[in-house]
């Protein structure tokens, strides 16, 4: 239904109209026809249930549908991991001799696929910085430039990129991972965007049993990348699907709870001498606070800050730490802590890890649902 806030849309959509209140889960990957004629209308019918699990299955398509109604999208695609998600769009979008231009301060992974895959294939990307006012912009090379890609927050300083800038962009596909901020804390396709992109398996699923990728924008163009999708395989699991959908229930009062409690402890952290740098966009120090006021309605679950004795105070917090959990990937249930300079981001060289943030003294907190005190008195003890 229409004119709800977002938080009660992550309540009401993707129902399949049974009346089953919990989300029915489909394992089949094939269903039977009436006969050779209905077999080829299956076979030539775009992102329709039905036919063979790979072209789409129900359990899947309701939560595709459900990100679409959260997103305000026509339609959204569903793949295995975020990952899949990224180099399915990017490979469907863009051929031997294009151009892209994404930011320096992007996940690891999405980093990788930009130099490895894409300069194997012919494709050209030039990094900017996506905190720098008009960098986008300045880097498209009309008629060539056939993608932009924008990651904010960008993992894992929690930079952000004017959505509002990425939307007025014309010629190039622009495509907003948004995985950090959720459905529920910004809307990249209400600023002219043309896909907004996440990794499901984060927040959105949100208890670390789910590996998911989606993008969510108009139907034609998710059209487009189902034809795709469909001969690359990222093909998304119904098992993951119904995970993610049980989340995407509870995932307002989730996200709620976990953006008050990070905002407490990047308070905290500001207050410790061993800590040089805090960065949550919620923070009145964040340079680009303003900027998250105006396109965020939250703020995020995930914090990073720099320790003054680098990658050896680094290590040592690490270690006393008894609550909160060394472990890569954040939106879940529990607080998890990495370094990112050894881990998200450790296949970039010197360069490329300062360039994206991911400096030797770095550490990326995701908050998950424990008690805030009981966070801060954690981190003080290994402090």
């Amino acid at each position: 239904m229409t004119g709800h806030e977002p938080d009660t849309t992550a309540v009401t959509s993707g129902r399949d109209g049974s009346g089953s209140l919990a989300p029915a889960l489909w394992t089949s990957t094939t269903w039977q026809t009436s006969g050779v004629p209905a077999s080829r209308d299956a076979a030539l019918a775009v992102h329709q249930t039905g036919n063979y699990a790979r072209y789409a299955n129900p359990t899947v398509r309701a939560f595709e549908q459900a990100i679409a109604e959260l997103e305000g999208a026509e339609d959204a695609l569903a793949f295995s991991s975020g990952m899949g998600a990224i180099a399915s769009t990017v490979l469907a979008l863009c051929s031997t001799g294009d151009h892209i231009v994404a930011q320096q301060q992007v996940y690891g992974g999405t980093h990788a696929f930009l130099t490895g895959p894409c300069a194997r294939l012919g494709i050209e990307v030039t990094f900017v910085d996506g905190t720098a006012p008009g960098a986008f912009a300045a880097a498209v090379r009309p008629g060539r430039t056939m993608l932009v890609l924008a990651e904010t927050p960008s993992n894992p300083r929690l930079g952000l990129v004017d959505l509002d800038e990425i939307g007025a962009i014309r010629g190039p596909y622009t495509v907003v991972d948004s995985t950090l901020a959720t459905p529920l804390g910004a809307s990249p396709l209400r600023h002219g965007a043309s896909l907004v992109l996440h990794s499901a398996t984060k927040g959105i699923a949100g208890h670390n049993d789910a590996m998911l990728g989606v993008v969510a924008g108009e139907k034609e163009l998710v059209d487009a990348l189902w034809g795709y999708a469909v001969l690359h395989g990222a093909t998304a699991s119904p098992y993951d699907a119904h995970n993610a959908l049980r989340g995407i229930r509870t995932l307002a009062v989730r996200h709620d709870r976990q953006c008050e409690s990070a905002l407490a402890i990047a308070r905290f952290l500001e207050s410790r001498a061993e800590v040089s740098a805090v960065h949550h966009p919620g923070l009145a120090s964040h340079p680009q606070h303003a900027l998250a006021s105006a396109q965020m309605r939250r703020f995020g679950s995930m914090l990073s800050f720099e320790l003054r004795g680098g990658a050896a105070a680094a290590e040592r917090l690490v270690s006393q730490l008894s609550l909160i959990r060394p472990a890569v990937s954040l939106g879940g249930p529990e607080t998890l802590i990495c370094h990112p300079a050894s881990s998200t981001h450790v296949g970039l060289d010197v360069e490329g890890r300062a360039l994206a943030g991911a400096t030797d003294g770095l550490l990326r907190l995701s908050t998950g649902l424990e008690a805030a005190s009981d966070l801060v008195a954690d981190l003080a003890s290994a402090l």
